[in-house]
């Protein structure tokens, strides 16, 4: 009998081990966003970062070429000259990576927002053009 009993003692009952699984999904409620958003954050500051070294590899472009490149051309006549164009002495960025979400970023010549030059921008998170756009216009309106 001692035998049965000992066993018993040694074993967790299902009240216990359903208590540590309520510990760990409160853990997890609390943890998980932080991590989420942190990443989000990274993503956000990512694409600043990606932008502005747009907005240098454009600016030596224009000073070079004498313009900025179409917006048929895009970002990629930073990368690989455009034909017609006189003076190109890129490639100003080794390539156009996508953004943060994997879209491609997107550029405008002449900009709608900036126009006496150009929009570049990513359009975030949900993929669409909206609110939530990481772009040189509002970046130079926080700077």
């Amino acid at each position: 009998m001692r035998t049965r009993i000992d066993r018993r003692r040694n074993a967790f009952t299902l009240i216990e081990l359903l208590l540590v699984m309520v510990i760990l999904v409160v853990l997890a409620a609390v943890v998980v966003p932080k991590f989420t958003s942190r990443s989000e954050q990274a993503r956000q500051t990512a694409a600043r970062t990606d932008i502005n070294s747009f907005e240098t590899a454009l600016d030596a472009f224009e000073v070079d070429c004498g313009r900025y490149p179409a917006t048929e051309e895009g970002l990629g006549a930073l990368v690989s000259p455009p034909s017609g164009v006189q003076n190109w002495r890129g490639p100003y960025v080794k390539a156009v990576p996508n953004d943060p979400w994997q879209k491609p970023y997107q550029y405008r010549y002449p900009g709608t927002h900036n126009a006496s030059s150009y929009d570049v921008y990513s359009t975030g998170p949900d993929r669409v053009e909206g609110n939530d756009d990481i772009d040189n216009w509002s970046q130079a309106a926080a700077k």
